[in-house]
Order: structure tokens, then C-alpha cells, then sequence
């Protein structure tokens, strides 16, 4: 079938909560995508950073079919062979004590909260049912009830309410405001080391240090939202690493199955994550062998095969070759490693139309925050690569 007949068939039966490119694909290897019409593309979003190993890593691939045949889920009633090693590994990569599994991002994060507002309770002493937790403008932790109850995209939050309570938010990057705010109610402070969907958003110099000196201050949780961010993205393990903190939870997940299965994580020491009981949360597939199989795999990839010194050294280049051209619609270029976002101005007439005309030259990537372009290739990329994707950026950003 053509890619026409495709996208008819989806946008009759499936419910139109996505606005994507319309390309469809049907094969991946490393940073490239084939569609249905045998078109090659060059992925610069990586599903939004689920695949820093690149599309279909073999390794990656071979341990899921290895898996697969064996067993893949036996839920969290009984024990699996795979979730204690991934366990052990994560702890001894990150310097953590213990980790918490889930499936998606949102879950994650949906775990960091109800760990911190139980720790607020449990340790801090926080008066029942009055516990706060302090975000940021512009954040994205997913679109559960609670999590949308935090942000600050109207869209996300049109026709959902009533919202959950106990959120307090301020301006990405206000430390003096983030210090006024905290009162003997909060229990933590929930932050993308670098915004994601807020536009690639890197905050000032400086600023993760001193939140966090301030939480520590005043016995609040600095928990690290580094689902889209961390391994290896930013060109480090995660991005805080570049402040030299250590946060109290680190929330990770996309990257962590290399793009082949939904796992994700909180980590965390056992004077936060010690809080749960048996019944106190779950998950029917969390921890499940094949999605621990996989991942363990999958962080494997990343360090043996120096992906995130690959991230650092390439999103430079990348970074370099973008401030090369001279472009009117350009505002700003900005990133760490393979995490890179052109924030356009708005008399450019919006990013949609940039990355439409890049799809029709062979690369793909996504706008986010209406001006933004974000570049972010599997980390697997190469300077050649980059080279070909550069002729094809600059041509486009040349439009009228």
C-alpha cells in the first residue's frame, strides 16, 4: 500500500491525538528510517531519544529474540531471572542504591511522586495530605492526570480537569524563587536538567547547583526528570553531571530499552525508595524479563560502544556546522551533546513548515514549542552524516 492509502486507514480508525509528518515508515538500521515507498531519511529525532543506540541495534535486537523464546513475563507475583541483574547493574553504573521498574516515562514519574509524597510523610513529617511538590514552567513529565496538573501547556490540561493538587510552579531557572517558595510543607523539587519538549531548553549556568544546594538546605528532594535527557544524550550519563550534583531520584526510561521495548526506572537511594511496602505501588509488566533483558543490553551498548563520549564529540560538530549558517530566520542555536534546538523567530512563519520541507530532502525531525526545530540523532551518527544532514539544513533554512 502507498503512504496515502496508509494514512487514510489511520486517520479514519485512529483517534487523531498525534499531528505527525506524513511519512510512514517500515524499516530502520542506525540513523536511518525507509518508508513504505522505499524513500531513506535520516532520523534526527530519534523518538525523542528512545533510540540513542540507533534503530534495530543488533545486539540489542538479538537479546529480545533470545528472550523472547524464554520467558517475558511472569508479573511481579513471582521472581525473574533478569530483573535482579538490571537492578545490580543500574546501581553500580549510576552510584545508586536502589531502583524502582515501570514501563513508560509517565509512570516513572508518576512513581518519583508518590515516593517523595510518602517520604514527606514518613521521614519529613509533613502534616497528612498537605505535601508539595515545586516545578518548573514549560515542563514535560507526560500527560497523566497528575502529571498535566503541573503543567503549564494549557492544551495539555483543556478539558481534563478537575486537576491534582499539591503543585507549586515557577519560572524554569529562578533559583531566588525556587528558595522563597519552599515552606515546611515541600517535599521536593521535580526538574528536567534540560527541557525537552520546552524547546531544548538549557537553564543557566550554575542554576541545577544551586537548586540543589538549596534543597539540601531545606530537606527537600531534588528528584531529576531525565527521561528524554539522560543516557547519553546530553553527551553525558545525564545531563546534571555537568553541575557535578548527585540528586536524591533520577527518573529515566526511552533510551533505557534502546528504542525495543518500553522500560523505565527511578532511581534512587533506600532512604527514598526504602518508603514502599509490598502493595504500596506496581506494576503488572514492570520489571518483566524481557523488557529487564533488553535494557540490560541496551546500557551495555551505550557504555561499551562509547556512545555517550560519541554524543558529546559529534553534537559539537553538529552544533558547530548549525552556527555556520547564515540564516534571517534563525534566533538561536543551543543544546548539549546530540541535543541540539534552532529556535526560530516568529516572523519565520513557525517551525511545521521547516521540518516538512526537510522530510521532503530526507531528514527527519519535529518541532516543538511552535519556533523550535530539535535535532536529535541516534547517537550513533557519524561527521559524514551530519554533513549530508547539514547540506540539507542549510538549504532549507535559506527559504523564504
Amino acid at each position: 500500500m502507498t503512504t496515502k492509502e496508509i494514512i487514510a486507514i489511520e486517520d479514519r480508525y485512529g483517534a487523531h491525538n498525534y499531528h505527525p509528518l506524513d511519512v510512514v515508515i517500515e524499516k530502520a538500521k542506525g540513523v536511518w528510517v525507509w518508508d513504505v515507498d522505499g524513500n531513506r531519511y535520516l532520523d534526527c529525532l530519534a523518538a525523542y531519544s528512545a533510540v540513542n543506540q540507533g534503530h534495530c541495534h543488533p545486539r540489542i535486537v538479538n537479546k529480545a529474540k533470545e528472550q523472547l523464546e524464554k520467558v517475558t513475563l511472569t508479573s511481579r507475583a513471582f521472581r525473574n531471572d533478569q530483573l535482579p541483574f538490571l537492578c545490580k547493574e543500574l546501581c553500580e553504573l549510576t552510584g545508586y542504591e536502589m531502583m524502582l521498574p515501570m514501563n513508560s516515562g509517565a509512570e516513572a514519574v508518576e512513581t518519583a511522586l508518590k515516593a517523595a509524597r510518602k517520604w514527606g510523610y514518613k521521614v519529613k513529617g509533613v502534616e497528612e495530605n498537605k505535601a508539595e511538590i515545586i516545578c518548573c514552567t514549560n515542563n514535560f513529565s507526560g500527560r497523566t492526570i497528575s502529571i498535566i496538573s503541573f503543567s503549564t501547556e494549557e492544551q495539555y490540561k483543556d478539558g481534563f480537569g478537575p486537576f491534582t493538587p499539591g503543585y507549586k510552579i515557577i519560572p524554569y531557572g529562578d533559583v531566588e524563587l525556587l528558595e522563597q517558595m519552599i515552606c515546611s510543607n515541600t517535599v521536593a523539587f521535580l526538574v528536567e536538567p534540560i527541557q525537552g519538549e520546552g524547546g531544548v531548553i538549557v537553564p543557566p549556568e550554575g542554576y541545577l547547583q544551586r537548586a540543589f544546594e538549596i534543597c539540601r538546605k531545606n530537606n527537600v528532594l531534588f528528584i531529576a526528570d531525565e527521561i528524554q535527557s539522560g543516557l547519553g544524550r546530553s553527551g553525558k550519563l545525564f545531563a546534571f553531571e555537568y553541575e557535578k550534583i548527585r540528586p536524591d531520584a533520577v527518573i529515566i526510561g526511552k533510551a533505557l530499552s534502546g528504542g525495543c521495548y518500553p522500560v523505565s526506572a527511578v532511581l534512587a537511594d533506600k532512604k527514598l525508595l526504602g518508603v514502599f511496602n509490598p502493595g504500596d505501588h506496581g506494576s503488572t509488566f514492570g520489571g518483566n524479563p524481557l523488557g529487564a533483558a533488553i535494557a540490560r543490553e541496551s546500557i551495555k551498548v551505550l557504555i561499551e560502544e562509547k556512545l555517550i563520549d560519541n554524543s558529546f564529540e559529534m553534537g559539537n560538530y553538529f552544533r558547530e556546522k548549525l552556527n555556520e549558517i547564515k540564516s534571517k530566520h534563525v534566533k538561536e542555536i543551543r543544546g548539549k551533546g546530540l541535543f541540539i534546538g534552532v529556535e526560530l523567530h516568529p516572523e519565520a512563519g513557525g517551525a511545521r513548515r521547516f521540518c516538512e520541507a526537510l522530510k521532503d530532502r530526507g531528514l527527519l525531525c519535529k518541532e516543538t514549542h511552535t519556533n523550535v526545530i530539535r535535532f536529535a540523532p541516534p547517537l550513533v551518527i557519524t561527521k559524514e552524516e551530519i554533513d549530508w544532514a547539514m547540506e540539507r539544513v542549510t538549504e532549507v533554512l535559506a527559504m523564504d
